[in-house]
């Protein structure tokens, strides 16, 4: 059983049924809750999700991402303190944007054992303290 994290294009692939991704993540979902995996994500990937359904002003699916994110099946980990220094240190060592920042402060600091996306630049990253990553397609960089 493992901690794996997930970015949050992964639940947007599900949750907008993204016809190019969508049904390979759901298996992906399936097969890691098949194995007793945990699968968890920062709790701002819920505030990233949400903010479709609010502009459209989609109620209906605002509350059934909300209820599915904070269901308890999706372990959220809080941006702390200790995040918020892991953050500026990611940003420090690598180019990447903030809100991807955020993901991989979130997953050292969460000491998770995969990290999965299906962003080509967090797939590059290198850095102390970083867990395996890996692309959607099972490949490992």
């Amino acid at each position: 059983m493992s901690l794996v994290y997930w970015d949050t294009m992964l639940f947007a692939y599900i949750l907008e049924g993204n016809p190019d991704f969508g049904e390979m993540t759901r298996a992906a979902y399936e097969a890691f809750s098949q194995r007793g995996d945990t699968i968890c994500t920062s709790v701002f990937t819920l505030g990233e999700i949400l903010v479709r359904p609010k502009m459209v002003k989609d109620e209906a699916a605002y509350e059934a991402i909300r209820r599915f994110m904070r269901g308890g099946e999706i372990e959220l980990i809080p941006f702390t303190a200790d995040t918020a220094e892991q953050y500026s240190s990611v940003r420090v060592q690598t180019r990447l944007k903030p809100a991807d920042a955020i993901h991989v402060a979130s997953a050292i600091q969460g000491k998770v054992d995969l990290f999965v996306t299906n962003d080509l630049e967090i797939r590059k990253q290198k850095m102390p303290g970083l867990p395996l990553i890996s692309g959607l397609d099972g490949k490992i960089f």
